[in-house]
């Protein structure tokens, strides 16, 4: 299986469990990773039988954006569901990552996985 991907998608939002934190919005790093069968869209040509990356992305920013999530763990666990249903997709790889929330860090997050790589998903 093949993978589609979004890298570094830069979403400005509601995160965090401190007061302060619900007042601002910070910036959040998404990377998206999709199965998919590349043959098959590749011996078609057609966008409709791709995976629409840049719908995805902006799915998923608003998504995060109205979601005003508490936990980077609830966000990434509600975005892949989200993602997985709405574009009907069998495996998601989702890391979601909260640049300076740690002062000696670049970055943290999570990275969570869900589905079954491989496996097809029946048409809705």
């Amino acid at each position: 299986m093949d993978t589609v991907y979004i890298r570094d998608l830069r979403i400005e939002a509601i995160i965090g469990i401190y007061d302060w934190e619900r007042q601002v919005r910070q910036v959040l790093s998404v990377d998206i990773d999709v199965a998919s069968d590349i043959a098959l869209v590749a011996a078609s040509d057609a966008i409709e039988d791709a995976v629409d990356y840049g719908a995805m992305a902006e799915r998923v920013t608003a998504f995060i954006v109205a979601g005003e999530f508490r936990l980077l763990e609830t966000l990434a666990e509600s975005a892949a569901a989200m993602l997985q249903e709405e574009f009907g997709l069998s495996w998601v790889r989702l890391r979601v990552g909260k640049p300076g929330a740690v002062a000696a860090a670049a970055d943290v997050g999570v990275v969570i996985e869900r589905g079954i790589r491989g496996q097809t998903v029946p048409s809705p």
